[in-house]
């Protein structure tokens, strides 16, 4: 089931548990990759040299920085998730894993559901999302995280 929108504690009580929200599947070229590289002073060669990669990695070429594709999780929930508020803040992480790589151009998405909702200062609600992040054709997911968010009314 998914909540036809979230705009009060009260909706995302009522969503704990069984909502459930997919984004739209986003393209992770190298030009993604680079920038995110640029802009983490991470360039490890597994990530920025597609040539390198391929002959020397295991995985056959290059792959997505694991941080690139939790950093994505912001923009996916607000794509995907019907949000009616005045602000909503990220406030952490409690368990990330990355469980597969994911090869430059791969296709990913990802799926939030409610696990826990509990109320906070000023009518906001702080919230813990199970987020499971897949690449397109594969079997086993590139990332599950415990993501938690504040939102205001």
């Amino acid at each position: 089931m998914t909540a036809a929108r979230l705009a009060s504690p009260a909706d995302f009580h009522a969503a704990a548990g069984h909502a459930r929200y997919e984004s739209e599947w986003t393209e992770v070229d190298q030009g993604r990759v680079n920038r995110f590289a640029d802009a983490t002073d991470d360039h490890q060669w597994i990530h920025v040299d597609p040539d390198r990669a391929r002959r020397e990695s295991p995985f056959g070429g290059a792959i997505a920085h694991g941080f690139l594709t939790l950093a994505l999780v912001p923009m996916w929930l607000e794509r995907c998730v019907p949000l009616v508020q005045r602000m909503g803040v990220n406030y952490g992480l409690n368990r990330v894993r990355f469980m597969s790589p994911v090869p430059v151009g791969s296709m990913l998405r990802a799926t939030f559901a409610i696990e826990k909702v509990a109320d906070v200062d000023a009518g906001g609600v702080q919230v813990e999302w199970l987020v499971t992040v897949e690449r397109q054709g594969a079997e086993r997911p590139v990332c599950v995280a415990e993501f938690i968010t504040r939102h205001y009314f």
